[in-house]
C-alpha cells in the first residue's frame, strides 16, 4: 500500500460509497488484501472480452469506460471490473483506459469473493451501484 498511515487509508477507503457502511475491521481486511498501483495516461486497465481477474477501485484520477455504443468517465471512489467477477467464466463488457494519471486499488477475484461471502452489506451496496449504472445506460 502507499506511505499513508492506516487511519488515512481507512478514511480514504470510507469515502468510497461501496465501502462507506463497513466496519473498520472489514476495511482493514480490504486494505490487507488490496494492491495499490498507478497507471499512466492511456494505459489499458481492462480489455473487453478478456476474463476478469479483479475489482478496481479508483483512488485518484479518472478512467474512461469504452462500451460498444458510448464512453463513460469514472472518478475517485468509483469501481470497475466487478461484472466479470460476479459470474463464473464471464468476460469484461468494456475496455477501461486511464484518462490521465490514475491510482487504483485492486482486489483479486478470490479476495473479492471472500469479501462478498463475509460482508453481505458490500454485495447490497454493489448491487445498488450496478442498478444505478444500468438505469443510466438504458434510459434514453
Amino acid at each position: 500500500m502507499s506511505d499513508e498511515s492506516v487511519p488515512d487509508q481507512l478514511s480514504n477507503l470510507r469515502k468510497v460509497p461501496l465501502f462507506a457502511e463497513l466496519s473498520d475491521d472489514v476495511l482493514n481486511h480490504v486494505l490487507e488484501r488490496a494492491t495499490e498501483f498507478e497507471a499512466a495516461d492511456g494505459h489499458v486497465l481492462v480489455q473487453r472480452n478478456h476474463p476478469g481477474a479483479g475489482l478496481f477501485i479508483i483512488e485518484e484520477g479518472t478512467v474512461t469506460v469504452e462500451l460498444p455504443d458510448k464512453k463513460i468517465g469514472l472518478g475517485p471512489g468509483e469501481f470497475f471490473g466487478e461484472l466479470a467477477l460476479l459470474s463464473e467464466g464471464a468476460t469484461h463488457s468494456a475496455r477501461v483506459c486511464a484518462a490521465g494519471p490514475v491510482r487504483c486499488l485492486a482486489l483479486a477475484r478470490d479476495d473479492f469473493d471472500d469479501l462478498l461471502d463475509s460482508q453481505p452489506r458490500l454485495a447490497i451496496a454493489m448491487l445498488k451501484t450496478l442498478a444505478r449504472r444500468l438505469a443510466g445506460t438504458t434510459s434514453r
